[in-house]
């Protein structure tokens, strides 16, 4: 590997952790001054799109490779409220994915960039999953801030169960809806 391609992948890396610091702005929205970052939203969304995947036979590995990705642009862009898009054009995902990787080793070009692609484009099933792995990863967030006593959740949960397209994922957030987040500990406490 070239000492260049070696340098802009380590680069690539280091612009990827630039998500750890930037915020979920749509929450501000419900009052939330501190919400998730990007990265702790993406790393949910992989869980999410594994056991999606799981559920739905589609490949686990492809859908969470897809999931890790899908908002890999903010960190050239920032989060970009649904609202504030009515009134500013960003640069296709894609297009600032290829800026992202382009001094990157090619094997990161491609893989990289064939992710956020086919996420893009939303037509094979694995991206379908993917898609559904970030509606339902909004959902659950705003089911746990509502928790938390942010009350101008309904809207969050309300778009995001709509949007849901596979009957797994419509499930779980039926599922999510139905018991309290903290649930899960309740075998744990007896």
């Amino acid at each position: 590997m070239s000492d260049d391609t070696t340098k802009g992948t380590a680069g690539f890396i280091f612009e990827m952790g630039v998500l750890k610091r930037s915020a979920r702005t749509g929450w501000w929205f419900t009052g939330n001054k501190h919400p998730e970052s990007v990265a702790e939203h993406s790393f949910r969304v992989g869980i999410i799109g594994s056991v999606l995947a799981m559920m739905e036979g589609a490949d686990p590995a492809r859908v969470s490779l897809m999931c890790l990705f899908h908002d890999s642009q903010e960190t050239r862009v920032g989060d970009i409220p649904h609202i504030g898009r009515r009134y500013l054009r960003a640069a296709p995902n894609g297009e600032v994915t290829a800026d992202q990787v382009s001094n990157a080793h090619p094997a990161i070009r491609t893989g990289v960039q064939s992710a956020v692609d086919e996420y893009e484009a939303g037509e094979t099933p694995e991206a379908v999953v993917a898609r559904d792995a970030d509606k339902l990863e909004c959902l659950v967030q705003a089911v746990e801030y509502r928790e938390q006593g942010y009350t101008l959740t309904q809207n969050w949960i309300d778009t995001s169960l709509a949007s849901l397209k596979t009957p797994s994922a419509k499930a779980l957030a039926e599922a999510a809806l139905s018991m309290p987040s903290l649930e899960w500990q309740q075998n744990y406490l007896r």
